[in-house]
C-alpha cells in the first residue's frame, strides 16, 4: 500500500492518499485548506486516479478542498452521518475566533455527492478496505478509519488521537466526556503495532501513545 501525506500551510492539517500503488485509484483523506494544488501535482506524478474523499470529520481545516477535489474527479464524498451538516455549513463547527482565522468572505459549496456513514460500516474502495470507527468527541461525528496492508495495520484518527495529545473539545459539537469515552472505548482497545495517522503533527503507534500520552494514560485510568 502506498500512502503519501501532504500538509497543509493553513492548521498543518495532513491530507493522506492511499493507495495499493503507483498508476491505480487511490482515496483521499481530508483535502485542508490551499491543498489541491499540490494534491494535483502529487496525483499526476504517481499516476493516481481518486474514487472517493474521505472526512475524519467536518471541520473547516480538513474539508476546505473537498467540493474541488470531488468535482475535479467526479467523485463522491464520504463523512459520518453525525457530521454531514458541517459540509453543508462549515461554520456551525468553529467558533467566530476561529473563522475568523481562516478568513472572511468564504464562499463554500457542498459537495454534490455526498456518502453519510455509520459506525462499524465498511468501505472497499481503490481495492482497500475501510472499517468506520464513530469516535465523538472533538465533534459529534468524529471517525477513524482502519486499514490494513497484509499484517500491517493503519489507523486514520483525525483529531482524535494525535503524538502525544488529544483534538480539542471545547469547538460546536465538542464533549470531553465524549472524548474520553472514545479513547476508552476506541483506542484504547487497538493493537500496539497499529500505525497511528493522525490529522495533525507526525505519525505513532498504538503502543507509543499507550506509553507516554497523558489522555491515553488517564482514559486507561478511568478518569
Amino acid at each position: 500500500m502506498l500512502i503519501e501525506t501532504l500538509v497543509a500551510d493553513a492548521f498543518g492539517t495532513n491530507c493522506y492518499v492511499l493507495s495499493a500503488g503507483p498508476g491505480s485509484e487511490c482515496v483521499v483523506v481530508d483535502p485542508g485548506i490551499g491543498i489541491a494544488p499540490r494534491l494535483d501535482d502529487l496525483l499526476a506524478d504517481r499516476g493516481l486516479k481518486p474514487v472517493a474523499v474521505v472526512l475524519t470529520h467536518g471541520h473547516l481545516d480538513h474539508t476546505f478542498s473537498v467540493t474541488p477535489v470531488c468535482g475535479a474527479n467526479d467523485v463522491p464524498a464520504y463523512i459520518h452521518t453525525d457530521d454531514a451538516h458541517l459540509l453543508a455549513d462549515p461554520a456551525q463547527g468553529f467558533s467566530a475566533n476561529m473563522m475568523s482565522l481562516v478568513g472572511t468572505g468564504l464562499e463554500w459549496t457542498e459537495p454534490d455527492d455526498v456518502q453519510p456513514l455509520a459506525d462499524g460500516g465498511v468501505m472497499e474502495l481503490a481495492g482497500l478496505r475501510f472499517t468506520v470507527d464513530h469516535a465523538p468527541g472533538h465533534t459529534a461525528g468524529s471517525a477513524m478509519f482502519h486499514t490494513a496492508d497484509g499484517e500491517a495495520a493503519y489507523t486514520l484518527t483525525g483529531d482524535v488521537l494525535f503524538r502525544g495529545a488529544i483534538g480539542r473539545t471545547d469547538l460546536p459539537g465538542g464533549s470531553e466526556a465524549a472524548m474520553f469515552d472514545s479513547l476508552r472505548r476506541k483506542v484504547l482497545p487497538l493493537d500496539d503495532a497499529t500505525v497511528v495517522l493522525p490529522g495533525h503533527g507526525p505519525g505513532t503507534t498504538i503502543a507509543a501513545e499507550r506509553a507516554r500520552n497523558p489522555y491515553l494514560k488517564r482514559a486507561a485510568a478511568g478518569h
